[in-house]
């Protein structure tokens, strides 16, 4: 049977004009590269708006020039911060990411606004944290395509986010602050009245989401406004695990990678193991804290990530999705250590799969616990192998460029999350009503002063009976969907 990865795909007939916005980040640069480069190919006009390293920011105008794309810096629109700001950012505060998103928007819109009416773009493609491309497709009415390098986040697959108490609370008294950024746009044409429709997934936006269908939780939940095209990737590599002896490498991003205590950790746990041990640290942290590395261990600024896992038995990561991405690639299980609720997610389902362990314990022995189980426990390599065989079967950048030239797109299909907003408005009418029901009956029996007991009895497992209400319906969608298909 032929697949889409076996096709040609077909030039469309006329040459598209298309802007492509993202943040500063490799991960979220790096699967739109490859798309870029095959829509270039097609011989479409392409725009990269990014950034070229100036004021410590990375370094992508290489990157995208050999794509054939046209790189465009956006360096100069970047606002000053504060040294609070610049913490909170490093540790990856919502709040504050959300509002210095909102600043660089509000300095690059007559920079944008010429742009729109010079370049006058088709397509807008735009990573789905870039604010900025997403604001101006709206304002500018250009049709957009969002790049999803992590999960395709909506109201179910959402769910399997951890946020720690910090986390939390950052997002709560953040509220406030976002309100008085979003407020500050109005005057230059964008409205926005709820923060979540500028990075929560929705049924009705055309989206590439760089795993398989089966990859993120509830796939049925998802659209045909979705594209799934696996792993966007300029690599010809394929597993090749022959070797003297095991491959453990380690990642923890670029973001939040400054992380020389966890470092020494695996320096400990893992220098009488008899496997090689590879680091990759970034470019932020001073090697000299980490002193001379064990034998068995060498530490590297920057690696070939795809080549390596290629080689690699056990991944260490912080559980980005570009990197658990590569990693089920190239077949390596993992020993999963999320760092924030959007990769806590990325790793429960990669544990479920079973292509990897959640390091609960990340201590010298839990590390070492945790890498030797995967080496020890073929079902690991197996499952990472599965996972990679379901990415390598998916269209990739060829099969993105083909969603990007046909956008906007049309969906005939349920939409399951409509149907399941109609599911939890119903049960919570009937639910409170029966509460109220029993709340007056009970009057007549017990001392009015104790009925606000069977109230708070009924808000607190409203929430458990409410999820078991939607799984099931959920289910039921998900089999009539499949029926129709």
């Amino acid at each position: 049977m032929e697949t889409q990865t076996d096709i040609e795909p077909q030039v469309n007939r006329k040459a598209l004009r298309i802007a492509f916005f993202c943040i500063p980040a490799f991960g979220h640069t790096n699967p739109m590269l490859p798309v870029a480069a095959e829509l270039v190919r097609r011989g479409h006009s392409v725009r990269f708006y990014s950034f070229g390293g100036t004021g410590g920011l990375p370094d992508f105008r290489d990157r995208i020039g050999k794509t054939g794309a046209e790189f465009l810096s956006c360096d100069a629109y970047m606002p000053a911060v504060s040294t609070e700001e610049v913490a909170g950012l490093k540790r990856v505060s919502i709040t504050e990411m959300t509002v210095q998103s909102i600043r660089i928007t509000l300095a690059m819109d007559a920079f944008l606004d010429a742009e729109f009416k010079t370049f006058r773009p088709d397509v807008v493609y735009t990573d789905s944290a870039c604010f900025w491309g997403k604001l101006n497709a709206w304002k500018h009415h250009v049709p957009m395509v969002v790049s999803t390098s992590t999960f395709a986040f909506n109201q179910l697959s959402s769910q399997y986010m951890k946020h720690p108490p910090a986390e939390i609370a950052d997002m709560v008294f953040g509220l406030s602050r976002i309100g008085r950024a979003l407020k500050s746009m109005e005057p230059y044409g964008y409205k926005v009245k709820n923060p979540l429709t500028l990075v929560q997934s929705d049924n009705k936006t055309d989206s590439v989401v760089y795993t398989s269908r089966r990859f993120p939780p509830y796939e049925g939940s998802f659209s045909d406004h979705y594209a799934f095209v696996g792993p966007s990737v300029f690599s010809d590599a394929v597993p090749d695990k022959k070797k003297a002896r095991p491959l453990v490498y380690i990642s923890m991003g670029t973001v939040i990678n400054d992380r020389p205590d966890f470092y020494h950790k695996c320096f400990e746990a893992l220098k009488d193991v008899d496997v090689d041990v590879l680091i990759s640290c970034g470019m932020a942290l001073d090697r000299e804290k980490l002193g001379v590395p064990p034998k068995n261990v060498r530490v590297e600024p920057y690696v070939d990530q795809l080549e390596v896992l290629s080689r690699t038995d056990v991944f260490i990561t912080h559980c980005g999705m570009n990197s658990v991405s590569e990693s089920l690639y190239m077949a390596a299980p993992m020993v999963l250590y999320p760092q924030t609720g959007e990769q806590y997610a990325v790793a429960r389902r990669a544990a479920e799969l079973g292509a990897g362990i959640l390091l609960k314990d990340d201590s010298v022995a839990g590390i070492r616990s945790a890498v030797q189980k995967i080496l020890d426990d073929a079902s690991y390599r197996d499952a990472a192998a599965e996972c990679g065989r379901d990415f390598r079967a998916c269209s990739g950048p060829s099969g993105a460029a083909d969603f990007i030239e046909s956008a906007p797109h049309q969906s005939d299909g349920i939409d399951v999350l409509k149907e399941l907003n109609k599911t939890n408005v119903r049960f919570l009418i009937v639910y409170w009503s029966i509460v109220s029901v029993l709340i007056f009956l009970a009057g007549f029996y017990i001392d009015r002063k104790y009925l606000w007991i069977i109230g708070l009895a009924a808000g607190i497992i409203s929430n458990p009976i409410g999820k078991y209400v939607q799984k099931r319906r959920y289910a039921a969608l998900v089999r009539k969907q499949r029926q129709s298909a």
